[in-house]
């Protein structure tokens, strides 16, 4: 590896902005601002502000002319942010657009193997990365098998075996447990102590960074709104921020009421429940609980314990590796007792799925269809469908993406039409897998204060999550599944 790839670079921004082909508005604009080498930024603004879109400028990944639109300049050691791919190491929102190869080794080293590594070097760097991160798996475990913080750690370690001289983290600690949080954390600190480089992270969240960052960037619709020292910033503009959605310590996002009913009856019901990804590899055993109707549910623990997959086997998308899920009578309505026996439109008003992964369920070809779609396969009116989708395009503050492509969304606003989406259909049960990864405080808020309504409503809620805020907004009873393997 050259000495060049060693050292930290600097960053400079000149009046830059990008927009996307498909889009009418630009992502961001007029962003202007010189980062030194080594330095340790936190980049910072509402969901769907643009912080995504400039890391990948940065990466030199948004593609020619045929992909978007550009103004002024983004340079990385004073040339072209697209002329110097190999000085960047960038871990995205999605872990699972990351994962090339199907086993966990190999997967860390592509990275250096394009780079020219030695292939001597190559392999104690990655035993070293995925220690690093907390990965503690066989260089020949399949990584279709991992869980999606078990995924977004193999991102990490990837970036970091090729030690580059620009850092870009995009919500790299966004759906891992809160040991991992700090765990990845420190591995970013513990890599830059060791072989120094420029740290560029976007959050939502920032105080597990700021022991580690020197300056915060807040980008906003007139480019940069703020920057200086984060104690500075968030001082002197903390208000401000907050108003505009950013999360701010001491600033805590309003949260519903807590039910004013106790809960109904149970509507969906496990008992000796073993779950799997892989026929005859449980992930998780022995679980009982009970979903209950007017009442909140928060599955927690570690990563890789089993949640998804929990998740998804009382969705019905899942069949039970053992032991049996039950739905009620009243919940079933003439259908089998096993949601897994149930057709996908019999799943529709009974019991909603969103996924970890936004891209899994996207459907249609604009944000505003994607939420007609399930209304429409339950044959209700085209009006009663408009009224619904514009209420949610409101309230989720995707209205003036109505038009636009869902595939383009940041992954906020992604994750936020894939909960709207399951909600336009008002299903008795809804089960959501980290609801709240990428949002801002506002949207945050919006999102809680929905699922608290449709819980007041008689609707079970189901989240999985290690954001524990929302366990607590939303008053759910607690089920964890600690270290279950």
């Amino acid at each position: 590896m050259g000495a060049d790839q060693a050292t930290p670079a600097a960053v400079e921004a000149r009046g830059w902005g990008w927009r996307h082909a498909s889009r009418i508005a630009w992502a961001l604009r007029d962003v202007s601002f010189r980062i030194e080498p080594g330095e340790r930024v936190l980049v910072l603004g509402a969901s769907g502000a643009g912080k995504s879109t400039l890391l990948h400028g940065l990466a030199g990944v948004l593609g020619g002319d045929e992909e978007g639109e550009s103004t002024g300049e983004l340079l990385v050691d004073g040339a072209p942010a697209v002329a110097t791919r190999g000085r960047a190491g960038l871990v995205l929102q999605d872990p699972d657009s990351q994962v090339i190869l199907a086993r966990a080794g190999d997967d860390v080293a592509f990275g250096c193997e394009n780079l020219g590594v030695p292939r001597a070097e190559i392999w104690p760097r990655v035993e070293s990365a995925l220690d690093a991160v907390g990965l503690d798996v066989p260089l020949d475990h399949p990584t279709k098998a991992l869980s999606g913080g078990q995924k977004q750690r193999l991102a990490l370690a990837g970036m970091l075996a090729m030690r580059p001289g620009l850092v870009l983290l995009d919500e790299p600690t966004a759906n891992l447990d809160p040991a991992g949080v700090i765990e990845v954390r420190d591995a970013v600190d513990r890599m830059l102590q060791a072989q120094p480089a420029t740290l560029v992270v976007v959050e939502h969240r920032l105080d597990v960074w700021l022991p580690l960052i020197t300056r915060v960037i807040v980008i906003g619709a007139g480019g940069v709104v703020a920057d200086g020292p984060p104690r500075e910033v968030l001082v002197s503009e903390g208000a401000r921020l907050s108003a505009d959605g950013v999360w701010v310590p001491g600033w805590p996002p309003r949260v519903p009421p807590a039910p004013s009913a106790g809960p109904g009856e149970t509507l969906l019901s496990a008992r000796g429940l073993a779950v799997a990804r892989v026929k005859g590899h449980p992930v998780a055993t022995g679980i009982d609980l009970d979903v209950r109707a007017g009442e909140a549910l928060a599955i927690t623990g570690p990563n890789g314990a089993g949640k998804s997959t929990l998740g998804l086997t009382l969705a019905g998308l899942l069949p039970p590796a053992s032991g049996v899920v039950t739905a009620s009578a009243d919940l079933a309505d003439g259908a089998d007792a096993a949601p897994i026996r149930w057709a996908s439109r019999d799943l529709l008003t009974r019991i909603g799925m969103v996924f970890q992964e936004p891209e899994h369920q996207l459907l249609a070809k604009t944000v505003r269809d994607e939420l007609a779609v399930g209304p429409r396969a339950l044959g209700m009116g085209e009006d009663e469908i408009a009224a619904c989708s514009e209420e949610l395009l409101a309230r989720l503050r995707l209205a003036p993406l109505a038009a636009a492509n869902p595939y383009t969304l940041s992954g906020g606003e992604k994750r936020r039409l894939t909960v709207a989406a399951a909600i336009a259909t008002r299903p008795r049960v809804l089960v959501l897998d980290e609801p709240t990864f990428g949002q801002d405080a506002r949207t945050w808020a919006e999102l809680v204060a929905m699922l608290a309504a449709l819980r007041d409503e008689g609707s079970a809620i189901v989240t999985i999550t290690h954001d524990h805020e929302v366990a607590r907004a939303l008053h759910a009873v607690r089920f964890d599944l600690g270290g279950a393997s």
